[in-house]
């Protein structure tokens, strides 16, 4: 499938009239064509299952290089999946998207595909904790969108663990910075893991939760009894 094709198949799902609220709600510049996410999901699922690998990380690649809203949106969703194999070069793509991440909803599904090569390969931690020091914003954010995964486990292994603790030292670096969004990565963080490990978040409140904005630690205490 070429780009030309791809768009072609995007601009027959848009729904007349959609775009504009999408754009304000989204707070978008960039082109947004008005399609749902229900049919962005069958696109994608569509393409996931008609071609390899390689196809699919070109096509993704070539779709986030057109900025517009939903091509960057399909283009994580073409790499979303918890077998690829190989996915070095799907890996590779993600990362070189992070510097271009401008809005939480491209950011998230970029970072739900990262999800799973994270997890399919946790020493790719080591790139990811590159990106807490970062002077981007949404690249620090990224950093624990990206590792919700280690909020979730019920049973974690000791090498989890391990990961879990390392993610909650960067979100202590994180707590004196007082961006909105870095705040409510904090979080989300926590509030996920409160569900799994409430003595962990009990913990990281306990030393850290005075210096969170309000509304971040109210949040993050949100499951605990």
């Amino acid at each position: 499938m070429t780009l030309d094709d791809a768009l072609r198949a995007l601009r027959a799902q848009i729904e007349p009239g959609r775009a504009d609220g999408m754009r304000a709600y989204h707070k978008q510049t960039r082109e947004v064509l008005g399609i749902s996410n229900p049919a962005l999901n069958d696109l994608a699922k569509t393409w996931r299952q008609t071609f390899d690998v390689e196809t699919r990380v070109s096509l993704a690649k070539a779709l986030w290089e057109t900025d517009i809203f939903e091509a960057r949106i399909v283009a994580a969703k073409l790499l979303t999946q918890a077998r690829l194999r190989p996915d070095e070069t799907a890996w590779d793509l993600i990362c070189a998207w992070v510097p271009d991440f401008d809005s939480w909803a491209i950011a998230d599904h970029a970072c739900m595909a990262g999800q799973r090569r994270l997890t399919a390969n946790p020493d790719r931690l080591d790139t990811v904790e590159s990106w807490t020091t970062s002077d981007h914003l949404w690249t620090r954010r990224a950093a624990l969108v990206i590792t919700l995964p280690w909020t979730k486990q019920n049973n974690p292994k000791p090498a989890e663990l391990d990961a879990r603790d390392r993610i909650l030292q960067w979100a202590a670096g994180y707590v004196e910075d007082q961006d909105w969004f870095i705040q409510k990565s904090v979080a989300w963080w926590l509030r996920d893991l409160s569900k799994h490990d409430e003595t962990r978040v009990r913990n990281f409140l306990e030393l850290h939760g005075d210096r969170m904005k309000p509304f971040a630690a109210k949040e993050a205490a949100k499951y605990l009894a």
